[in-house]
């Protein structure tokens, strides 16, 4: 219901899902919500008792995810690892927001680099668009923007996040934001959206920056205000490219926070437990 884009893209198929979610809420003995924010959601939207609702947080390989000197893999995506760069990951689709992350490239630091690893676009109307708006990006700055259009081999993927100044999570929706925990695990900081649950994973001033916007209505997302939200990304991204101590103090506390909240043995002892309390 938080994605009225969907109902253009599934279109019939889109009352079909609804239909199924609803009657599986209705129907379960218990729900588990990837944070607070979705925990509200699913409550309000339908009228789910809370006390059946336990939040349980996306897990993460922490030994995969971790910080990873490679520079070659890095270089061989055409990105100079001597070089700083923003990085931002993301499917094609509406809610991560990629239109606000090209807009807030024009306000970074000049001679920083943009890398948007971005790939399995949701509709090719909405590639088109990107790719229009990569095209009028690179007419009007002699920056470029590193586009890697395929998915990444995960080696690759952790090297590219590890060698990273700082990561981007620009998204107008986000139960969870999973990305935000592979990049925090390889010991990059964070500049991110305040929505859903990314403030759950994120935390404002240890382990990156969180910038607000205000959406345009209560089924509309986007952000009122899209140039200021471009800019105070931009900001945000500025003020960490300019200090490489509190990139490494928020990197190591950002690596810290998965490590203790995030790993997979964190999240399966409280998977477990919720289990044996709905058995018992």
């Amino acid at each position: 219901p938080h994605r009225p884009w969907k109902k253009e893209q599934l279109g019939r198929g889109y009352r079909v899902s609804s239909w199924i979610e609803k009657t599986a809420y209705e129907n379960a003995d218990g729900v588990i919500a990837v944070s607070e924010a979705m925990k509200h959601d699913v409550s309000g939207i339908y009228s789910v008792a809370p006390d059946k609702i336990r939040v349980i947080p996306n897990g993460i390989d922490t030994g995969l995810y971790r910080p990873t000197h490679s520079p070659d893999r890095v270089k061989f995506y055409g990105i100079d690892p001597n070089r700083p760069y923003v990085l931002m990951v993301s499917r094609l689709t509406k809610q991560k927001g990629i239109p606000y992350f090209l807009a807030s490239a024009a306000h970074l630091i000049p001679g920083i680099q943009v890398v948007l690893c971005a790939s399995m676009p949701d509709t090719t109307s909405l590639l088109a668009e990107i790719e229009n708006a990569v095209s009028l990006f690179m007419k009007k700055h002699t920056q470029p923007i590193i586009w890697i259009k395929e998915t990444l081999p995960p080696a690759d993927l952790v090297a590219i996040y590890s060698h990273a100044s700082v990561f981007v999570c620009p998204s107008i929706y986000e139960p969870f934001g999973l990305i935000n925990l592979e990049a925090m695990a390889c010991g990059t900081p964070v500049v991110a959206s305040a929505v859903g649950g990314i403030p759950e994973v994120v935390l404002d001033g240890e382990t990156g920056r969180l910038v607000s916007f205000e959406p345009r209505a209560a089924d509309n997302p986007e952000p009122l205000d899209p140039d200021a939200f471009a800019r105070n990304l931009a900001g945000e991204m500025n003020t960490l490219l300019a200090s490489a101590g509190m990139r490494r103090e928020m990197g190591d506390k950002a690596r810290k926070r998965v490590e203790r909240y995030f790993s997979w043995k964190a999240v399966a002892r409280k998977t477990m437990d919720f289990y044996r309390d709905l058995s018992g």
